[in-house]
């Protein structure tokens, strides 16, 4: 994927997968209560008490891809062979609620869907953003249309979405670092994004 918003677009893809999975699942209706999936600063999550059930997709770090780095587009036509960033996405996926086994429940659920699909070739993707161009709502902003009908999937071959199992000690750094209440998380790594051009 060869865009500035392809970053924005791959955050955009994940929210989807993970909600539409709890949505197939009645997730909300077991839990008791609706279901929030949002792609916030977890500083920005309101915490407490009456907290409702949340899944939040945070992209807190990007790393050069050290297998493609500074490489040559792949998908880049020969009239206009670019230079681009390969990067990987780090992302820190994290769950809130107030009550009994809420956020046992969202995480195992969330990563089930992104265990369905650890892979993401160009019609998947397509799929997916198609899914986030119809989303409206809550998210139905310029930017969100915009990456919708970017045609980003003629931009990429396959995401690969791995997780991450850090320890508790690097995790304790991240949730520092953001400043925010540490709440149960897991991490995930989507490779590659090209940035460039």
């Amino acid at each position: 994927m060869n865009s500035p918003l392809a970053a924005a677009a791959v955050t955009a893809v994940l929210k989807g997968q993970v909600s539409n999975w709890f949505a197939q699942h009645t997730l909300g209706s077991r839990l008791g209560s609706d279901v929030l999936v949002t792609a916030l600063p977890p500083d920005l999550i309101t915490t407490g008490a009456d907290e409702r059930p949340q899944l939040n997709i945070f992209l807190y770090a990007l790393a050069p891809n050290t297998a493609l780095r500074r490489s040559a587009d792949p998908v880049a036509t020969q009239n206009s062979l670019r230079s681009s960033f390969a990067l990987d996405l780090h992302y820190l996926i994290s769950v809130y609620g107030s009550g009994e086994f809420q956020m046992e429940a969202l995480l195992g659920f969330a990563i089930q869907a992104l265990q369905r699909v650890p892979q993401l070739d160009r019609e998947g993707l397509r799929t997916a953003l198609l899914g986030v161009g119809s989303a409206g709502g809550e998210l139905g902003t310029p930017l969100l249309g915009e990456i919708a009908t970017l045609n980003l999937v003629d931009q990429v071959a396959e995401l690969t979405i791995t997780p991450q199992f850090l320890g508790v000690e690097a995790l304790t750094r991240i949730w520092s670092a953001l400043q925010a209440r540490y709440r149960p998380s897991v991490t995930y790594k989507v490779s590659t994004v090209f940035i460039g051009g």
